[in-house]
């Protein structure tokens, strides 16, 4: 099976090889691609939140090979990202996806001491966005002040780095009381989490849950899911406290309970039947977050269930050809359309199957810490 994991790999070099040189003389950061070429964020530039994905994966692209051709492009994009601090009302919690796969994946695998530096900025700015009531806020505007989101989860990982590079313990600190309120706020009786929960930023008790990118207030979005599975798996390694561990296995066994015969995701777990709506995002998530699980347990059923997504994708959903620049297909950004991607190639899809492919060949730099 390895065998196979390893072909894949190399046939995803081999396209982004290719395709990637047009990222660079376009001069953007993608986000997606169609009808043969890049396409760059939908929103906000490049402060959009997805910007670290590319370059994450060009890092990734360059420790599987050694093609000095990755690390040149990752730079690139890593520039553009951190000239995207001078405008700072644009950023959010997001800068740990942002700028930890940048700066982070630079300094860790470089020892480039600029890009150590622009990571510790970014923390510090993750750091601003802590409420002392307890969570850090999502978003920038007035009425979602109060506003706490799944995704920051992964986030987290920005400030674990930051607390060991800086023997500091507040960046860890800070992203255990989050981890701390999520726990409490987020997992819900059946393993599902909620997307948004929104705070009264002076008391910090919890007002109420949003919908968010999922099908229906209460119902499960399964990329959500997956950020909730991956990043409670990473708190358990980086806070060292099994109560992380526990809720990344509850939300892990519902997750996989949900995963289609084909190995493919739903985009919401409770979409209606006659609804196909497919999120491979969300798989390529949890493929990682499983294998995180398995590391941390010995438990090898957590591997065996992440190799059944991997292999619905790899089977159903992987584009070899020239239609499109990137490789996985059938991701989906929301259940309801917001103009940012349905059922199409979108770049942090391709980067988490390419981390998935490099963790089962024992090959993954791991980016997140």
């Amino acid at each position: 099976m390895q065998d196979r994991y390893e072909e894949a790999l190399s046939r995803i070099a081999g396209k982004y090889r290719r395709t990637a040189e047009t990222a660079a003389e376009a001069g953007i950061i993608p986000y997606q691609s169609a009808d043969g070429k890049w396409i760059t964020s939908p929103y906000d530039g490049n402060s959009w939140w997805t910007g670290g994905f590319w370059p994450g994966l060009m890092w990734q692209l360059w420790v599987l090979t050694g093609d000095g051709f990755f690390r040149q492009e990752a730079r690139r994009a890593e520039k553009l990202l951190t000239e995207e601090f001078r405008s700072f009302r644009l950023l959010n919690h997001d800068v740990g996806f942002m700028y930890l796969l940048s700066c982070g994946a630079d300094a860790k695998l470089t020892g480039d001491p600029q890009a150590e530096t622009d990571t510790l900025h970014a923390a510090s700015l993750l750091m601003g966005r802590f409420n002392p009531a307890g969570f850090i806020r999502a978003w920038n505007e007035p009425d979602r002040k109060g506003y706490a989101i799944i995704d920051c989860m992964m986030n987290l990982n920005l400030l674990y780095r930051a607390s060991r590079d800086t023997d500091d313990p507040r960046f860890r600190q800070t992203a255990g009381i989050h981890a701390d309120t999520t726990l409490r706020e987020f997992l819900r009786e059946d393993g599902s989490v909620s997307h948004i929960i929104e705070f009264d930023p002076e008391s910090g008790k919890r007002i109420r849950e949003h919908a968010g990118q999922g099908y229906a207030l209460g119902s499960q979005w399964s990329r959500g899911q997956a950020w909730g599975l991956y990043g409670f798996a990473l708190a358990g390694r980086h806070l060292r406290e099994e109560k992380y561990t526990e809720a990344a296995k509850r939300i892990a066994g519902n997750f996989t309970a949900h995963i289609r015969e084909d190995g493919l995701t739903d985009c919401d777990f409770c979409q209606p039947p006659e609804d196909e709506r497919i999120d491979n995002i969300a798989g390529a998530i949890a493929a990682c977050g499983l294998q995180e699980l398995a590391a941390q347990t010995g438990e090898d059923t957590w591997r065996h269930q992440a190799e059944r997504l991997v292999d619905g994708m790899l089977e159903h959903c992987a584009d070899w050809g020239k239609g499109r620049c990137g490789i996985l297909t059938r991701c989906t950004a929301s259940y309801h359309d917001d103009g940012a991607g349905r059922n199409t190639n979108i770049v942090y899809g391709d980067y988490f199957l390419v981390e998935a492919l490099m963790k089962l060949c024992g090959k993954d730099p791991e980016l997140w810490s």
